[in-house]
């Protein structure tokens, strides 16, 4: 008798599929980041010196004391930690609901619909090194000419933004809102460019979100008589919950990898030649990315709705 060939079930073959996409990155993970890791664990209980003669560097064991320079002598890592976790506090929450409510009006249908989506993808182009540095030597080239009227066109826009935003916030504490309120939404609005900017990515994975969703339950919803409101919470809100984990992921790394601190700790391995300093930099924001990750994704994991 001929032995029946095992086959995989549904299950198995999703898996065996999850795995085989995610490999390209799982090897350059264990290939690459893996060995940065180590090194910069290395580097941040050592100090560095070069041989300029023959090439290379040298490292001598400190112990702790990288990061004792750090977070007890060091004038702006603390202040410089402290802003950038505000900061992707700030943004992470208006740049998910900001991508979501714009998925959901480009994801209708209109005249000029797909112009509309390549605009707000733009920043994300023009976030890329070869065209930041474009745009930045054509500044230099342009200075005291259209640059410089540019600037002081900025600065009256800007002054009369300031003082709308105050009359809108004594407007607004005279109705009774919580300080605290009026504090983040005073924040995220100085931050509304960079909010847009950050965003085009999670536009994109918020339209497939919200494509993937069966048309049969909105069909229901309006068969039974549901609002718009009530179709949002209890139909889209729900279905795009897993897509929203993968945008608060995106959000809080891409977040950190433009904060300050990392602009600090590349100043102080690259310009000051502090490979040891720079390192502990680069680790601890690595640590308190990490532990905002599990934290903030262990909450909305308990919360989301997986369907099938």
């Amino acid at each position: 008798m001929k032995k029946k060939k095992k086959r995989l079930s549904l299950m198995r073959k999703r898996m065996f599929a999850g795995y085989l996409f995610i490999l390209p990155w799982l090897v350059g993970f264990l290939v690459f980041y893996i060995r940065s890791i180590f090194q910069t664990v290395q580097f941040s209980f050592s100090e560095m010196s070069m041989d300029a003669i023959n090439g290379g560097y040298t490292l001598t064991p400190i112990g702790w004391e990288n990061f004792r320079y750090a977070f007890l002598e060091h004038g702006s890592f603390k202040q410089t930690l402290t802003s950038s976790v505000m900061n992707m506090l700030v943004d992470v929450p208006l740049i998910t609901f900001f991508s979501l409510f714009m998925a959901m009006i480009l994801n209708k249908k209109f005249p000029g619909r797909a112009i509309v989506r390549a605009i707000f993808f733009l920043p994300v182009i023009l976030a890329s090194g070869a065209v930041v540095d474009a745009i930045a030597m054509g500044e230099m080239m342009m200075q005291g000419g259209v640059s410089g009227q540019m600037q002081e066109m900025e600065a009256s826009a800007s002054s009369a933004i300031a003082f709308d935003i105050d009359y809108l916030i004594s407007m607004f504490m005279n109705l009774g809102l919580p300080a605290k309120l009026l504090d983040y939404i005073t924040s995220a609005v100085g931050r509304i460019n960079d909010i847009i900017s950050m965003s085009g990515v999670q536009i994109v994975l918020f339209i497939a979100a919200l494509q993937s969703i069966p048309s049969s339950l909105y069909e229901v919803a309006k068969i039974e008589g549901a609002t718009g409101y009530e179709t949002f919470w209890k139909i889209t809100f729900p279905m795009v919950m897993p897509h929203i984990i993968t945008n608060v992921v995106y959000t809080i790394v891409d977040s950190f990898e433009q904060s300050e601190i990392l602009k600090l700790a590349d100043t102080t391995t690259f310009d000051m030649w502090n490979y040891g300093l720079g390192s502990v930099f680069s680790l601890v924001s690595t640590i308190v990315t990490c532990i905002i990750l599990v934290v903030v994704v262990g909450f909305i994991q308990k919360r989301t709705f997986y369907y099938n």
